[in-house]
């Protein structure tokens, strides 16, 4: 009796680790399904697209397209709108002069159509990416198109100028606008989503919402006014939100990493849009932190995100960009992205560990597929990157 007592725990020993064994070579071996978006900004738009034609620009899109899902990526957010303009036909924006010469002067094709025929072709996804407060970046307005909506509103308090040319966040007919844009898009286009990047109060100064607010603390005195720009904003992602839900289309949002930028200096209500649902699908934080960043180690700004965001994906953008950089504010980190080949693949692995983990982002396409900003770091970075992703 007590040796077949013996045999039986024997084979339990060995039933209970022989299933361990089995189970962690199914999980070691399980295809990680995620989103890997690569960001498009008007940066490559206008190096690779500016002025084109039909046949050159479709050629010039096939091949962006190609390189991110050979790399094995799956999404890409594309720029449409970056100062009151369109990539795209619209009877809302004029066509844009990050593509065209000349603000306002069409082309003979469709950019977002097209990239969306050539992503849908090779299942990769579209959110196209809208900036939807900036006019200019600087104060010029001579280039402004005359079918340009933020015509109408210049010297009135609905632009704002200083350090750049921006709609008033807190003006009832400036949301209107882009909730009309955002619509346009999603009504004519089969986009995966929208997203909404870091940009929103464009300053903290008093006087760009001023009317509005005096207005309403005629009855609500007692709100701050770093409150009413939260609430501004917010209104403004909460229709957003809505509206693409009505046409089955998610919506994201990529704010500063640091989130007390976001609040102090965006008056962007992240901890309200992560852990409430109702506002935005992804949350895609800009973690644009080396492992030993002194004020803001990549693992510490992580987890806060992790902390904050209970309700929505998260979906990390990590900063290829500073691949084989100096990065002067990480103090005592500030050579880290100069001696390591490995960091984005560190922080792609570790992201995955998070409960709300969607995928994640990197910024942006240059600095992966330029040959002429590409160096012996950043090929190392994608080499080992690709070990993880393939």
């Amino acid at each position: 009796m007590k040796k077949e007592f013996v045999v039986m725990v024997l084979f339990l020993i060995i039933s209970f680790f022989l299933t361990f064994y089995l189970q962690g070579e199914k999980i070691e071996t399980q295809e990680i399904i995620e989103d890997r978006g690569v960001f498009v900004s008007y940066i490559e738009l206008s190096n690779y697209l500016k002025g084109k034609d039909q046949k050159n620009g479709e050629i010039a899109i096939k091949e962006i397209v190609t390189n991110i899902e050979q790399l094995g990526f799956n999404m890409i957010i594309l720029q449409v709108r970056t100062f009151s303009d369109a990539i795209y036909p619209s009877s809302i924006y004029p066509w844009s002069g990050v593509v065209s010469n000349v603000e306002g002067e069409p082309l003979d094709y469709d950019i977002l159509d097209t990239f969306l025929k050539l992503c849908h072709e090779k299942n990769v996804r579209l959110f196209a990416w809208i900036n939807p407060y900036r006019i200019r970046g600087d104060e010029n307005i001579t280039d402004l198109s005359t079918l340009n909506p933020a015509v109408a509103y210049l010297n009135t308090s609905a632009v704002y100028i200083s350090d750049g040319v921006y709609y008033n966040p807190a003006n009832e007919k400036n949301k209107e606008l882009i909730v009309s844009g955002v619509e346009e898009i999603i009504k004519k286009y089969d986009v995966d989503g929208i997203l909404f990047d870091d940009y929103f109060y464009p300053t903290t100064d008093v006087d760009i919402d001023a009317e509005e607010y005096t207005k309403y603390q005629d009855k609500n005195p007692d709100v701050t006014l770093a409150e009413f720009r939260l609430m501004e904003v917010t209104d403004l992602i909460k229709r957003v939100y809505q509206l693409c839900h009505q046409y089955d289309v998610l919506f994201a949002v990529s704010p500063d990493g640091n989130i007390d930028n976001n609040y102090q200096l965006h008056y962007a209500d992240v901890k309200l849009w992560g852990s409430r649902q109702g506002y935005v699908d992804y949350i895609m934080p800009q973690i644009y932190y080396g492992f030993y960043n002194e004020t803001k180690p990549f693992i510490d700004v992580l987890a806060e995100w992790e902390n904050i965001s209970p309700k929505v994906y998260l979906m990390p953008v990590l900063a290829f960009y500073k691949v084989g950089t100096v990065d002067q504010f990480a103090k005592g980190g500030m050579t880290e992205w100069m001696e390591n080949d490995d960091i984005i693949m560190r922080e792609i692995v570790l992201s995955r560990n998070s409960k709300r983990y969607r995928g994640f982002s990197l910024f942006r396409y240059d600095f992966l597929f330029n040959p002429s900003m590409q160096t012996t770091t950043t090929m190392l970075e994608m080499k080992n990157m690709k070990k993880i992703i393939k």
